[in-house]
């Protein structure tokens, strides 16, 4: 929960990987508070108060898993709600005059997106989502040691530099000093 909130407060966009990440943690674990508490939190150097808490948090999303039917796959609905939010944030700066950087950069990850959409079929979800997909499954193969193609790693930069321009107009959104 400590990690959550502090990327939550400082990179939207770093967040809603992590949380897609701890999606995929829980459902390793089968969704049970308990092994979580005793094999996954119990690995972190945390004070008991912050276990506890943190095996309280992973307990309750656990239960929003279940509740919304994404044990196996998919995302909950409070992470759908940050990615829309973003989502419409994209759009409000493509849309504005005042952010010549951000289409800039949209344009240039462009060709990239819909090569993204193309080839996963998910013609259906947001650009961005189509983006974050992009970046997680590669952590992912960063993770399992397992090679990544020169075409994803060409996406990478422009993806990853338009989704740090949008996280920063976020954050200067949240603070209430993004002009539109």
């Amino acid at each position: 929960m400590k990690i959550a909130k502090h990327l939550k407060d400082s990179n939207i966009c770093e967040y809603l990987l992590y949380m897609w990440q701890l999606e995929d943690t829980l459902r390793a674990y089968g969704c049970d508070a308990e092994r979580l508490r005793d094999e996954y939190v119990a690995r972190f150097d945390y004070s008991q108060t912050d276990r506890q808490t943190e095996s309280q948090w992973l307990a309750a999303l656990c239960q929003m898993m279940r509740e919304e039917g994404k044990t196996h796959s998919g995302h909950l609905q409070m992470n759908q709600g940050t990615l829309s939010l973003l989502t419409d944030l994209h759009l409000t700066l493509l849309q504005s005059s005042k952010h010549p950087f951000y289409s800039a950069a949209y344009y240039k990850a462009l060709p990239f997106i819909v090569e993204l959409r193309s080839r996963n079929g998910h013609l259906d979800v947001p650009e961005l989502e189509n983006c974050f997909e992009l970046l997680y499954g590669t952590m992912l193969l960063r993770l399992q040691k397992k090679p990544i193609s020169k075409e994803t790693m060409e996406a990478i930069t422009p993806v990853s530099h338009l989704l740090a321009l949008l996280a920063d107009a976020w954050r200067k959104e949240k603070a209430g000093e993004l002009e539109i």
